[in-house]
């Protein structure tokens, strides 16, 4: 056992974790990070899952993550490089239709189906990327926190909302009013009112669910869609890219920017409570025993994680640590990385092409997604999921042996807990081979292809990841867990209710996925407490 010091330590070593670190490092503080796993990264890594074979095991598609974080810590300098797919997503539909979306193709795909919805496409794309940019603003900087009791910080509040409200009385009538049906409508009425044909809903609608355990008609499920539209790759906005080496190269080029000042990251070191001392934060102890003793303390965890297993419940209300209890985490995943000895061939497209570098989608209409989710509800897992399969292998040939490739296969839904007391562990490998089936219904001789699999039910995505209920987002993004209160209204500043404690990952303003900005977020707030007196 030892004991150390440093100025910040910041239990989980995630993406959000590393960015925090790195803008608080280059402040001139030191900075300490403690990881559990073998390795940084959290969910975004890339491991050998099987010999000769690596893969984005967990997260496994780059967008959302900030250009100003890229641009910053010079990710590009510690060997990030990201390439866009060559068409973005297929649908394979049935035995000989498909649908095909990306610059220059959507259009025509559309008119396959609809000439309406193809002459609609234009005007939807411009609305909701109206809506997209005005919360795309908003990601890099914190929102205004509800506080009660205390007028002084209550004006500084309303102040730092100003801008927002000058951003959304800057949105012409219209606008405004999309922005409240996004905010407000499920996502299938929004594209039921927009079009008519079922490929192009899919296409849309799938954002609405990925790590969303709802029905695409649940309310809500708007804001998920426009979450998921808010990301650019190289420039260019809505679009979605692979990280040359998988999701890890971006967590490693990260941990090389930390490194290169000073950030001390240690591996295999689970913290196993958080110290207060005179009501303060004033560091952690390790599972080893050993503590890091700091001035404060970041959490990268999901919040149900730090403040109900990390802290001793005196030092909450009960209040809020009901609040805590109800924050929602389910986002109904089912993720596999598979390894093949051949490109799948699809029914309704056989040949070689760029649809395989694309996002590729098995769910052809919104009801077919509903049934999928109202089908977990009632037995565990759907019975016909949907499936996203990306094979980065075809833009990225170090993955895989020469001939060979991989696939990650996002699957939904699967209920985080399943019904009647039954446990994930005798259920995994048989949800796994019907993912393998559905995929195989529309690629046959994909089964046939695959030389090893890997599997992660929501509960192994809970212990390999610290994914509470497998949630990918660490909570929910529906409106009521959003902005301001996100985890808990009166907390959404990223500071926990105890001084020198602070929330710096996904479970905070702006949600899930690989953004950074919650840990950009989160250091500078952390800088502004500790350059006033206490």
């Amino acid at each position: 056992m030892s004991s150390t010091s440093t100025d910040i330590v910041i239990i989980g070593g995630g993406h959000n974790g590393l960015v925090c670190a790195f803008y608080l490092a280059r402040a001139g503080l030191k900075v300490t990070v403690l990881e559990g796993r073998h390795v940084v990264g959290g969910a975004a890594v890339t491991e050998e899952f099987h010999p000769g074979f690596r893969n984005s095991v967990a997260s496994y598609t780059v967008s959302l993550l900030a250009p100003k974080i890229i641009s910053d810590m010079g990710l590009a300098a510690h060997g990030l490089r990201i390439v866009e797919r060559r068409m973005q997503n297929f649908l394979p539909l049935n035995d000989r239709q498909y649908l095909a979306a990306g610059e220059g193709r959507t259009k025509s795909e559309v008119a396959k189906f609809s000439q309406k919805d193809a002459d609609c496409l234009d005007a939807f794309a411009q609305r909701l990327g109206v809506i997209a940019e005005l919360v795309r603003s908003l990601l890099l900087k914190p929102p205004p926190n509800v506080v009660t009791h205390d007028w002084p910080k209550a004006i500084g509040e309303m102040l730092k909302a100003a801008p927002l409200a000058r951003d959304v009385m800057a949105l012409d009538m219209q606008a405004r009013r999309d922005l409240l049906s996004l905010f407000g409508q499920s996502a299938g009425d929004w594209l039921d009112s927009w079009f008519e044909s079922d490929p192009i809903k899919a296409l849309f609608g799938f954002d609405s669910i990925v790590g969303n355990y709802q029905s695409p008609y649940a309310p809500g499920t708007g804001y998920v869609l426009l979450h998921h539209a808010i990301g650019e790759v190289n420039g260019k906005k809505g679009t979605w890219g692979h990280a040359i080496g998988g999701m890890g190269a971006i967590t490693q080029a990260m941990a090389g920017a930390c490194a290169e000042l000073g950030v001390d990251i240690r591996v295999g070191a689970p913290v196993r409570d958080v110290i207060v001392e005179k009501d303060r934060a004033a560091g952690v102890s390790t599972a080893s025993g050993d503590m890091v003793r700091a001035r404060a303390v970041a959490s990268n965890l999901n919040p149900k994680l730090l403040f109900e297993r990390l802290l001793d419940p005196s030092l909450l209300t009960d209040e809020f640590r009901e609040r805590i209890g109800r924050y929602r985490c389910a986002s109904g995943t089912f993720r596999m990385n598979v390894a093949l000895s051949r490109l799948p061939r699809f029914r309704c497209l056989p040949e070689d092409g760029d649809h395989l570098t694309a996002g590729i989608i098995i769910g052809p209409s919104l009801r077919y997604f509903e049934q999928a989710y109202f089908d977990a509800r009632r037995s565990g897992w759907s019975r016909e999921p949907v499936v996203e399969m990306l094979i980065p292998s075809t833009l990225d040939p170090t993955l895989a042996p020469e001939g060979a490739h991989v696939a990650s296969l996002f699957c939904q839904h699967a209920a985080p807990q399943l019904p009647g007391g039954e446990n994930w562990d005798d259920h995994r490998e048989a949800v796994a081979d019907l993912m393998i089936e559905t995929v195989d219904r529309y690629a046959p001789g994909f089964r046939d292809s695959v030389i090893a699999r890997q599997s992660f039910s929501p509960l192994d995505l809970e212990r390999t990841f610290g994914l509470t209920g497998g949630d990918i987002m660490h909570g929910a993004l529906s409106l009521d867990q959003l902005f301001s209160a996100r985890p808990v209204l009166g907390h959404g500043n990223y500071r926990a209710p105890i001084a020198g404690l602070y929330l710096c990952g996904s479970g905070t303003h702006p949600g899930g996925g690989v953004t950074g900005a919650p840990g950009h977020n989160a250091a500078h707030e952390i800088l502004k407490d500790l350059k006033r007196p206490r």
